[in-house]
């Protein structure tokens, strides 16, 4: 990246060079020839960028992977149906408000959706309160995911109380787990299939059209409110 930025700075700045040596006849120092000059300041510039670059990609590289991530989960949830929210908040079960990524409205319930954008193992059992995610030298502690997850399901039971809901899961990036995990603790790619259970099995929701308006009109998409909640420990 640095390379590609370096070779479009001189290859701007080497045409002026050249422009300027030939115009001139004979060679001329100071103001009148700043071409050596302008071609050091741009290695300078091009060196400090570097430098203040060089943290910086692992960083970019996580963010876009999460994006693409989270748009290919949103890709295979539109393609379930409709009946899909994306990134909104509802009143706790104990008060408060409680965000949630994603919930699908099925034949079986509603499944509620929680991600996880990690590489690398994953440690944890599903009574453990906080999980590991070791990747590399990284190692960082979460909440239990299912557990997080479990306040947003009944967040969604309060609204629709005589609809199943389903508490899911879905991990992203390239992990594996490091012992056997529930069946609701899924990657990206069991996604499909993991909603078709509940998309063609039996019937459980009387009225679709009222279950569906009922959280719709409880959703809140106010961004600030939201990110307020989304900055917390434990919400992410």
């Amino acid at each position: 990246m640095i390379a590609a930025c370096l070779g479009c700075v001189l290859a701007a700045v080497t045409p002026a060079a050249a422009e300027s040596v030939a115009n001139d006849a004979a060679p001329s120092v100071g103001l009148n020839n700043p071409g050596p000059g302008l071609f050091f300041i741009v290695v300078a510039v091009v060196v400090l960028m570097a430098l203040m670059l060089r943290s910086q990609p692992p960083q970019l590289g996580s963010t876009y992977r999460k994006w693409r991530a989270e748009r290919k989960i949103r890709r295979v949830l539109r393609n379930c149906g409709n009946d899909v929210i994306h990134d909104f908040v509802l009143p706790g079960a104990f008060g408060g408000m409680t965000p949630i990524d994603s919930a699908l409205l099925t034949k079986g319930g509603i499944i509620c959706i929680l991600t996880k954008h990690y590489d690398g193992t994953i440690f944890g059992k599903p009574d453990d309160p906080q999980w590991l995610n070791i990747d590399g030298t990284v190692r960082r502690n979460f909440l239990n995911p299912m557990i997080q997850n479990a306040s947003r399901v009944r967040a969604l039971q309060q609204i629709v109380p005589g609809v199943p809901v389903r508490n899911l899961v879905v991990f992203t990036g390239n992990v594996h787990f490091a012992a056997d995990r529930d069946k609701n603790v899924i990657q990206l790619e069991q996604l499909p299939s993991y909603v078709a259970m509940f998309r063609f099995g039996p019937s459980q929701v009387e009225d679709w059209d009222a279950s569906w308006l009922s959280i719709k009109s409880a959703a809140l998409d106010n961004s600030q409110h939201r990110n307020g909640f989304l900055a917390r420990p434990g919400f992410l």
